[in-house]
């Protein structure tokens, strides 16, 4: 791409944005140098990265973790240098974040295909990370571990030390020396430990002087005694020095052998990290990734990247921006553009007032197109369309230069020829103010000349002029659509929106009477201008009117569309919670079904077990085991989604018809019961030893009461009726309660759950810290009315629940 153009664009200072997204340098440099490439494949695959990063950010933090650009540090290391302890950690902390990064995403290849591929090129640890974490602590400190040598040599350097400080402490505590120090302390000058002696007392102690004070009446001495002392720490210091320099370069070396993948490897965590920051640009933008399309040529279906194709072949193009936005204004106050020229379009005509917003349309198009062609998502609706050009020209501004004696024409007209010279149908041209700066008749000449031109080579182009002969040749030339930003006459301010189809007015004579010019003047001004001009004028501002009509009422119908989406997507989301709630409650009474169910297979096994004793024969309670097996069946049956809403019979209906004590059907289970409560939609129902409450609208009223069964099997049922006590419920919470209160709860539990016939119960005490739950299991183990216990399942909360099986009665 043309450089001049890109700056003319703006482009660099959208690059310097972007590179504060980064988080290194290497990807700074990297977003920097970013430039717009011809090729729609490449420009395709940078905006499908931009796409993957935005999705991968949206749903969770990501980076480059504390990465730096080592590849200062891996050259040193390959030219034979030593790292230092610094260096190193960021050579650890980088390889880190390479190996994390490559983990996360070999698990979502699927997901994120293009940043997965970027990540293969991360390097491996080849335990270099293991390597600096033997030697350095995380504060750059080099380990007494990182050699045996070195522990020996800091081990014997303590000793050292402790046995000089123990020596030189004497003069500080000693009477007889103390008061010859000028302070009572242990100093070290030139590497070497001596005590402040006052200077009158200079002899008195045998020592070699290493410094004095700035006045003079202090002497750093260094007594004889502890000179070989002194001589010893040194030379462990040295030692020290040396063995820790080895080891440095000792896994420096290592780091050198591999610098060429780890320069590579930074190369690629670049690439990545600027993936992640272009997405969080076009975040902060409001961006959306452009439909990017290839340039194909309509004659012979070609793509457009064929070099040797006709100059005069035309290709078919597509610019569709949608509510598209400088990105270099503010997004809460620039106004949006929609550049929508029909198909077939090669050039667009833009006219209107000066400060009208001519200049930033033109730089918006060519902005979006370079930023599209870069990877990067552009301020714009979803569903713009742009073309992938081979190149994109601009002539803004004015090009006027006293050092070259160029005027503003002649500086246009100089970089016009340029342009025009490299120019074919795969390129975007964009002129400001084109022909200006001259004679307007000569100048309006030449305009219609540059932009017919333009139109036979092919190119999609966009020009901003005064010239009404312009847009006289826009309207009469196939393939050119004029555009116009308009002006609003009672604030005498520009609107600067955009309008497709219409040439632009000047309004001179409007805003002249509105800034005060006599009448008569304007009268004299209107009857020197063409009658049929000013016709023309009244037309295209009746025509205004009535689509700038036609517009406010397309929003109202807009905003009145997205209000009943809204409403209807929240009718929906209200009717699915009320759907999950029916599901919710079913499947409750499902399982209270099968709880019933168990009930009644332990009754009919006891009475079974009782007629045998009493020598009774069994066909007589086949009928109970029958009206059971359909409960099953009907109990068994899933809990489907309702499609349609059922309107039964009136609960309201059914609640009058019933009284407390009255015989009922229950129409679900085909059983027969007694109500005992009564609830506005529901009541509570007697069948056999079991409570359950039903739905008023599945209660039908008996209308006699007929038991065909025989008397002995009613009195045997009777019998175990009246052995039987209210059920206390299928689970019983013991959170939050002491260990001794929770199992005397459990015990009165149990044994009421065991007298009402209950099969198994479910006993709630939480996971915590395990301690409850230990109590509870030790009490349920040999307990007389338990049989077995088991964990609970995933549905029924799992470790904090105990399912125990009770003994039959």
């Amino acid at each position: 791409m043309d450089s001049k153009t890109l700056n003319v664009l703006e482009y660099p200072k959208i690059l310097g944005q972007l590179a504060g997204f980064c988080d290194f340098s290497a990807s700074m440099d990297l977003a920097r140098e970013l430039e717009p490439t011809s090729s729609h494949e490449l420009a395709a695959a940078r905006l499908a990265e931009t796409t993957e990063a935005r999705k991968l950010l949206s749903m969770e933090s990501a980076g480059v973790g504390a990465a730096h650009d080592i590849r200062p540090q891996v050259d040193l290391a390959a030219r034979g240098g030593v790292l230092d302890p610094h260096a190193l950690l960021d050579v650890k902390s980088t390889l880190i974040s390479c190996r994390d990064l490559k983990k996360s995403f070999e698990k979502r290849a699927a997901e994120y295909p293009r940043l997965t591929q970027i990540t293969l090129g991360l390097p491996d640890t080849h335990g270099l990370v293991d390597a600096i974490t033997r030697i350095l602590s995380e504060r750059g400190e080099i380990l007494d571990s990182a050699s045996p040598k070195l522990g020996d040599i800091r081990r014997n350097l303590r000793i050292a030390q402790d046995r000089l400080m123990s020596r030189l402490q004497k003069y500080v505590t000693d009477s007889k020396t103390v008061s010859m120090l000028q302070e009572p302390i242990i100093t070290q000058r030139d590497g070497r430990y001596v005590i402040p002696l006052r200077a009158e007392f200079k002899g008195k102690i045998k020592s070699i002087v290493h410094d004095q004070s700035s006045s003079g009446a202090t002497l750093f001495v260094e007594p004889l005694p502890v000179v070989e002392a002194n001589n010893e720490i040194r030379e462990l210091q040295l030692a020290q020095r040396d063995e820790e320099r080895r080891i440095l370069a000792q896994v420096s070396a290592l780091i050198g052998e591999h610098a060429v993948e780890l320069k590579y490897g930074v190369e690629n965590l670049a690439a990545l990290d600027l993936a992640f920051a272009k997405a969080k640009y076009a975040d902060e933008l409001k961006a959306s990734e452009p439909i990017l399309n290839q340039l194909l040529v309509v004659g012979n279906q070609q793509s457009a990247k064929t070099e040797n194709q006709k100059p005069n072949a035309k290709s078919q193009t597509r610019i569709c921006l949608l509510n598209a936005r400088h990105p270099l204004l503010d997004s809460n106050t620039v106004v949006p553009i929609d550049v929508d020229p029909a198909p077939g379009t090669r050039a667009v005509v833009i006219t209107g007032p000066n400060t009208g917003g001519k200049t930033v349309s033109l730089k918006t198009v060519g902005l979006l197109v370079v930023m599209a062609q870069s990877g990067l998502h552009i301020p714009a609706q979803s569903g713009s369309e742009l073309p992938c050009f081979h190149s994109v020209w601009a002539d803004i501004g004015d090009e006027q230069s006293i050092e070259q004696s160029l005027s503003t024409f002649s500086g246009h007209i100089t970089n016009i020829i340029r342009i025009i010279k490299k120019i074919d149908h795969r390129s975007l041209v964009i002129f400001d103010e084109l022909g200006s700066g001259t004679d307007p008749q000569e100048g309006a000449a030449i305009a219609r000349a540059i932009l017919s031109h333009l139109l036979d080579v092919g190119s999609m182009t966009l020009v901003a002029t005064h010239y009404p002969e312009l847009k006289t040749f826009a309207h009469g030339t196939d393939g050119v659509v004029n555009a116009s930003l308009e002006f609003d006459i009672k604030t005498l301010r520009p609107t600067y929106k955009l309008t497709l189809g219409l040439p632009g007015r000047s309004n001179a004579l409007l805003i002249a009477q509105k800034l005060g010019l006599p009448q008569p003047i304007i009268d004299s001004a209107r009857a020197e201008i063409n009658p049929l001009d000013l016709r023309a004028d009244k037309l295209l501002d009746d025509i205004r009117k009535e689509r700038n009509r036609t517009s406010r009422e397309r929003e109202k119908l807009e905003k009145a569309r997205a209000k009943l989406e809204a409403q209807s997507l929240e009718l929906e989301k209200r009717l699915e919670k009320i759907e999950d709630e029916r599901r919710d409650t079913l499947a409750k009474a499902r399982a209270e079904g099968e709880l019933e169910v168990a009930v009644l297979k332990r009754n009919i096994d006891s009475l079974k077990s009782q007629l045998k004793k009493a020598s009774q024969p069994l066909q007589a309670i086949k009928a109970i085991e029958e009206k059971m097996e359909k409960m099953e069946e009907k109990v068994e049956q899933p809990v489907v989604r309702r499609q349609t809403i059922d309107h039964g019979p009136s609960s309201s209906a059914v609640h009058r018809q019933l009284s407390l004590g009255e015989r009922v059907t229950v129409s679900t289970l085909n059983a027969e019961g007694v109500v005992t409560a009564l609830g506005e939609s529901d009541a509570e129902v007697q069948i056999g030893t079991i409570r359950m409450r039903a739905r008023l609208s599945d209660l039908v009223r008996r209308q006699q009461t007929v038991d065909d069964r025989p008397k002995a099997v009613i009195s045997q049922a009777s019998s175990v009726v009246h052995r039987q006590s209210s059920s206390p419920g299928m689970e019983v919470d013991l959170r939050g309660l002491m260990a001794e209160d929770a199992l005397d709860k459990m015990e009165r539990y149990l044994e009421q759950a065991f007298l009402s016939g209950l099969p198994f119960v479910r006993i709630i005490h939480g996971k915590g810290t395990g301690r409850l739950r230990q109590a509870v299991r030790g009490a349920l183990r040999g307990h007389e009315y338990v049989k077995s216990f088991e964990e609970g399942g995933d549905k029924e909360g799992g470790e904090g629940v105990t399912v125990a099986m009770l003994k039959s009665g």
